[in-house]
């Protein structure tokens, strides 16, 4: 990992003509100090990048073992030339490199993947870190986020054009470019990258080619089986069955117990009201259910791997309407409306915008809870309410769709979540990741923003100190930024509090980073400072 390396940036004040015969010399005071984390993280994104030319690196996957030779499979799609791609990356690496990967095309049936690898990408990217050593579908919003503040608008069009690739090549953003990931994605944040890029380059003919691909991913999300008939709402959905390889390989606690194992254990032992638990596990065979493996890929799809959201470890994901997904989706729609009309086809972009507004009244129908002034995830086979207060809740307000009433009853239940590290996911310790204590960057932006559009500047502002000055500590104290956080104890030491899933904290880390600089980026210049006096 790359050491920071801190540097003071001050400006002098320029010279001002006051009247006709007097000039004075105005000293301004300083800008803030430019705090050395910001040249951690911009100088992080170089080890964080994986290119062709280092394919070897991006091949290896801390989550597997190589092959016995110690190769590394990379898949290419197979209506691509594989003799093709063969010799252009035979030019890009270094010839010991290139003996490190074993290039092979992707099977028809995916089923038959038996030794699973890394998928082919045509543009450089940046990796989360870790155990995380590919390109991941949301993280990647966060980062490319990070890149834009940083200068690297290059890099950041590379990652929405591999978005574009793998809608075209593999059906879908994936949740990663690995194989055991083809069957899902991710929670869609394509048309947030697209305008970010745009917005930099000013590409209109880039932007206009981009729209079939939204097209296509846009249908993934809402045609069954991600569309839910009994709302027009959507879920997250693995299309794929049977365990998740990546579990069996490397989601295991010192005893060498995999997830599903400490599942079982749970199911054996515990009283669960949240569902109908003999639909996920077999009691009498001690065995979980094809079911449950449904409902295990379906939660990761969703990003929050594993919490209590949708009942004991997420496993009743499929059975219900959530807030996050179908305000990215609300996104979506109102952003393609946007893209098509810079485009200058707006009567394309009204059929979006009608889709957008259909939406938001559902949602608000549906998923807000008036009593308890949150919005919550709306179970559809009984039609109810999961009254399991998370911080999804602030995806409205970052969408702009809940009314000013809503958005302060919202605001009235900030103390469930703040804590002095920011925001917990949760109130409910459930030993999951996603659940108390922790805090990740990507829901304080989303709160943070929401708060902000709605004129709740104070409480945006607080959050974003406690958060803030948490990674900030604990960057100053391990020299490292990381995945997630105790908001409770002010930490990245967190293992001892998960009990479910992998307990590791990752080092890099690319979405902390992206929205270190965005939540630094928006505080006033003073509180910039006192920040960094603390």
């Amino acid at each position: 990992m790359v050491k920071a390396s801190g540097f003071r940036r001050w400006l002098r004040a320029p010279l001002y003509a006051l009247g006709v015969a007097a000039l004075v010399f105005s000293q301004a005071a300083p800008a803030p100090e430019r705090p050395p984390i910001l040249d951690y993280i911009k100088q992080t994104w170089a080890p964080l990048t994986r290119s062709n030319r280092t394919l070897a690196a991006a091949a290896a996957d801390p989550k597997f073992q190589a092959g016995p030779e110690g190769r590394w499979p990379v898949y290419v799609p197979r209506d691509e030339d594989l003799k093709i791609i063969r010799q252009q990356l035979r030019r890009d690496m270094a010839a010991e490199d290139f003996q490190k990967i074993d290039l092979r095309s992707l099977p028809e049936d995916l089923a038959t993947v038996r030794e699973q690898g890394l998928l082919y990408l045509p543009q450089p990217y940046v990796v989360p870190g870790g155990r995380f050593n590919e390109m991941y579908g949301w993280d990647s919003y966060f980062i490319q986020i990070g890149l834009l503040r940083d200068g690297e608008t290059a890099l950041a069009k590379d990652m929405a054009e591999n978005f574009l690739y793998e809608i075209r090549e593999y059906g879908r953003v994936l949740n990663a470019n690995r194989t055991y990931y083809l069957t899902r994605s991710q929670p869609p944040f394509l048309t947030q990258m697209l305008l970010g890029v745009y917005h930099k380059t000013n590409d209109r003919k880039w932007l206009a080619a981009a729209v079939p691909a939204i097209e296509k991913y846009y249908r993934f999300w809402t045609t069954e089986p991600h569309l839910t008939s009994e709302t027009s709402l959507s879920r997250y959905y693995d299309l794929g069955d049977g365990p998740a390889p990546e579990v069996l390989s490397s989601e295991k606690d010192a005893e060498g117990r995999t997830h599903y194992d400490l599942v079982k254990q749970y199911f054996r032992t515990h009283k669960i009201a949240d569902y109908d638990v003999g639909e996920y596990y077999d009691a009498r065979r001690d065995i979980l259910t094809t079911l449950f493996y449904k409902g295990d890929r379906s939660m990761r799809e969703s990003g929050f791997d594993p919490s209590d959201r949708f009942g004991k470890f997420n496993i009743d994901i499929i059975h219900y309407n959530p807030v996050c997904l179908n305000s990215l989706l609300y996104l979506m729609e109102r952003q393609t409306a946007e893209i098509l009309r810079i485009l200058d086809r707006s009567a394309n972009a009204a059929t979006w915008d009608k889709r957008a507004a259909e939406r938001a009244d559902r949602i608000n129908r549906l998923l807000w809870d008036k009593q308890a002034g949150l919005y919550f995830d709306y179970e559809f086979v009984h039609h109810r309410l999961r009254k399991y207060p998370f911080a999804t809740t602030f995806f409205p307000l970052w969408a702009g769709y809940a009314s000013p009433e809503q958005a302060a009853a919202v605001v009235r239940n900030l103390a469930l979540f703040e804590k002095p590290g920011g925001l917990q996911t949760s109130p409910n310790p459930s030993g999951n990741q996603w659940d108390a204590p922790f805090a990740w960057a990507p829901l304080q932006m989303v709160a943070v923003e929401g708060l902000r559009r709605y004129g709740y500047n104070t409480e945006a502002d607080r959050i974003s100190r406690e958060f803030l000055s948490m990674v900030l500590e604990q960057y100053r104290e391990r020299g490292i930024i990381v995945e997630k956080y105790d908001a409770v104890r002010r930490s990245m030491d967190v293992s001892r509090g998960i009990k479910f899933g992998y307990n590791s904290n990752e080092a890099g880390f690319g979405w902390t980073n992206g929205v270190f600089t965005a939540l630094y980026d928006a505080l006033p210049a003073q509180q910039k400072q006192e920040l960094l006096g603390r």
